[in-house]
């Protein structure tokens, strides 16, 4: 019961997490769009009450007509929409989930046993939670410093993306190192999500609410607070498709168990940074292919790095290795966890509907299967203590 407790509140917590993920970047997209597709006011009345820009819009049988004003308006409504619950609930959510998948079972989903540090692939499981909230707590602290040193009055932003972009780098490789392959895919993308989420909480709002308060009482709003607050939109951004990629790579393990997955995960950051990037300035009226094409070409290389050995080069049909064998292995390596009803705590249906006391469904996910186990990846952890020699059986399995 406890199991199905767990799993029932895994489904609906990833069910509110996706709701208020679409709804903050939908929103974050939308807003974005709108301040690269103003046009000067043609209206000279307009224009002399301050405003910036305007878009004229269609949408569902209705017209809209967009203003943005440079300066204060003459009179702020009282129900001004503001935009941060979403963002909040979207982190607030991820990060229950987080608990819930991972830090309730940290040494089964978060400690690297492969881990070429010695130290890392020796954690304990409250070691391996702490070291993932540190993680976390360090990659925001770390991030927000550089915003505040490299470019602190928003004149050195290009410096500072560059900045960024290598920490992200780093952020990849020590999270391959520290902690498992799939946890360490979600890491890197909870570091950028906190950030997002930090921005709106720290930044963002803040410097909003004081702009509001001072065209209130008739004061001029200090011009930082709005140039901030833009430029920790455009990181949260160019952040988004990396991110929502990092959330879904726990699917995919040719990816996170690859010796180079930092590799792999660090190029298709960038990809996503860069198809980002085109949709920003296309919404502006420039057309740059160039960005959507070299986001591509990362992709392939991502795709090229992490292609797989032929496994079987040397075995062949001759190997000898017999169906029969495999499936002694898997049954008492895998079948614990990869069962209809598995004996292992925790698992109250099998991980990613994969359950191994078929026999159909060992042959229908051999590929797979090979992969999993060729990168060490599966078992988990190896609790079950899968040998060499196990392992490289199901590699020589041919048929």
């Amino acid at each position: 019961m406890l199991s199905y407790l767990i799993d029932f509140s895994n489904f609906m917590l990833r069910w509110l997490h996706v709701i208020a993920a679409i709804a903050w970047i939908g929103e974050s997209i939308y807003f974005v769009m709108l301040d690269n597709g103003l046009k000067s006011p043609k209206d000279e009345n307009c224009r002399k009450k301050g405003v910036f820009g305007e878009m004229w819009a269609v949408h569902g049988g209705g017209f809209y007509h967009n203003q943005k004003y440079a300066t204060s308006p003459e009179k702020l409504p009282d129900d001004l929409h503001w935009s941060f619950w979403k963002a909040y609930t979207t982190w607030l959510s991820g990060f229950a989930l987080f608990i819930i998948l991972y830090m309730f079972n940290p040494g089964f989903y978060l400690v690297n046993p492969n881990s070429s540090w010695e130290w890392a692939a020796n954690m304990t499981g409250w070691q391996a939670n702490v070291l993932a909230l540190t993680f976390l707590l360090l990659g925001w602290v770390v991030y927000n410093e550089m915003c505040k040193h490299i470019s602190p009055n928003m004149e050195r932003d290009g410096l500072l993306s560059i900045g960024v972009a290598i920490m992200m780098v780093v952020v990849a490789y020590l999270s391959t190192q520290m902690f498992s392959g799939r946890a360490a895919f979600l890491l890197t993308g909870a570091v950028m999500a906190t950030a997002m989420s930090a921005n709106v909480f720290f930044w963002i709002i803040p410097g909003q609410r004081r702009i509001v308060k001072a065209m209130k009482a008739g004061e001029t709003p200090n011009p930082l607070d709005g140039k901030r607050g833009k430029q920790r939109s455009v990181h949260n951004t160019y952040f988004t498709l990396p991110v929502v990629l990092l959330m879904i790579s726990n699917h995919y393990s040719f990816a996170y168990s690859h010796a180079y997955a930092w590799v792999i995960m660090a190029l298709l950051i960038f990809s996503g940074a860069l198809i980002r990037q085109y949709f920003v300035l296309m919404h502006a009226g420039k057309i740059r292919p160039g960005y959507p094409a070299a986001g591509v070409l990362l992709i392939m290389v991502a795709f090229w790095i992490g292609m797989p050995a032929n496994q079987q080069a040397n075995a062949g049909a001759e190997s000898g290795t017999d169906i029969a064998d495999v499936q002694a292995v898997i049954e008492q390596r895998c079948v614990a966890c990869h069962a209809q009803s598995p004996a292992q705590p925790g698992f109250s249906a099998p991980p990613a509907g994969f359950a191994y006391d078929n026999l159909e469904q060992i042959l229908h996910h051999k590929e797979s299967i090979q992969q999993v186990v060729a990168s060490g990846y599966m078992p988990l952890g190896n609790m079950t203590n899968m040998t060499d020699e196990e392992r490289g059986l199901i590699g020589e399995w041919s048929e």
